[in-house]
């Protein structure tokens, strides 16, 4: 069967995929992986936290909607990837057990002005669980390759830096947030992409043949094996963690230790560059903005800018995000 191109979407459009479950094993291994925070691992540990079950990872609820968007489009279709996404928010916890599914609309489709083989779609997902609740929007393009066009695969420069990355030993008290310091840049350190690594993600959530196969990449536009955009998301809340980590050690030695809560949402994601095989990302996040939240009492919403570079100082990925954190000690 052809693969659907630009040619063959149209707004209004709706493509379906699910439902598929998650088990309670499956999030709390990619939390392990990417996201180690209390309410992703352990049930005891969750009670104490601002959700107080046991959930899934956002970012491992995205990858999920990638999943399931392959089912729905992206496998039988001239998929060249994602520049980005305009907005996503968490609207419910995916908690183990739940079966989710998605409905992924067309928006809007427009052939390049500038490359005449390829196009943007504008995308609208809804991923919900069984209980017909939504539980995830998001508001992205993807790139489709027009009719009978083949496009070329661009360039590559790879990395030949092998051996471990360095572990930053830097720790700072992580602070309240009503007393955080704005338009601070914190790095988050440095993680090198394997090619193994980026196939089995590629495998559980994003299986696109760019991400699969180093030999079938190499035909592609990409040029050699990419990891998924969800991947290198993944990765910065991993490096975030790390960092964060290293913060509550210092800070648990002096004092009370704020407790960070989950992330609401985030906005103006753009994946500038593939990251491929062997490259390695350098991750940074500064606090532009806090609030406290009205439906919360002592806590707050923090406004984090983020950004990734290659290891030839080339950017390769941003966005602006938001999460919950104690913005106070407790009333004694």
């Amino acid at each position: 069967m052809a693969l659907l191109s630009l040619d063959d979407l149209a707004p209004g459009q709706e493509f379906t995929a699910g439902p598929i479950t998650v088990s309670r094993d499956e999030l709390v291994a990619f939390a392990r992986l990417y996201d180690p925070q209390p309410f992703h691992l352990d049930e005891a540990a969750a009670k104490d936290t601002f959700v107080g079950t046991l959930i899934g990872s956002g970012w491992q609820t995205a990858a999920l909607g990638m999943r399931l968007f392959a089912q729905a489009l992206v496998s039988h279709a001239t998929s060249m990837g994602s520049p980005g996404i305009a907005a996503l928010r968490w609207l419910r916890p995916v908690l183990p057990g739940d079966a989710l599914s998605a409905v992924v609309r067309v928006e809007e489709v427009r052939p390049s002005s500038s490359k005449p083989d390829r196009g943007m779609a504008r995308l609208a997902m809804t991923l919900t669980n069984g209980r017909g609740e939504a539980v995830m929007t998001q508001a992205f393009a993807v790139l489709f390759a027009r009719a009978g066009a083949v496009p070329a695969p661009r360039p590559v420069e790879l990395s030949s830096e092998t051996g471990p990355v360095p572990e930053p030993d830097d720790a700072v008290t992580l602070p309240y947030l009503a007393e955080a310091e704005l338009g601070v840049t914190r790095e988050l350190g440095a993680h090198r992409f394997e090619a193994d690594d980026i196939v089995a993600f590629a495998r559980a959530y994003d299986p696109q043949v760019f991400h699969l196969d180093a030999e079938a990449a190499r035909a592609t536009h990409f040029g050699a094996l990419c990891a998924s955009g969800w991947q290198t998301a993944a990765v910065w809340m991993k490096r975030l963690n790390a960092t964060f980590a290293r913060d509550i050690a210092l800070t648990a030695r002096t004092g009370p230790v704020p407790q960070l809560g989950p992330s609401p949402g985030f906005k103006d994601l753009k994946w500038l560059r593939p990251v491929y095989a062997g490259d390695t990302i350098r991750y940074r996040s500064t606090l532009i903005d806090r609030r406290a939240s009205a439906s919360r009492p002592g806590w707050g919403l923090a406004t984090h800018r983020n950004t990734a570079e290659n290891q030839r100082g080339e950017p390769v990925f941003e966005f602006t995000g938001t999460v919950f954190w104690q913005w106070e000690p407790p009333a004694a």
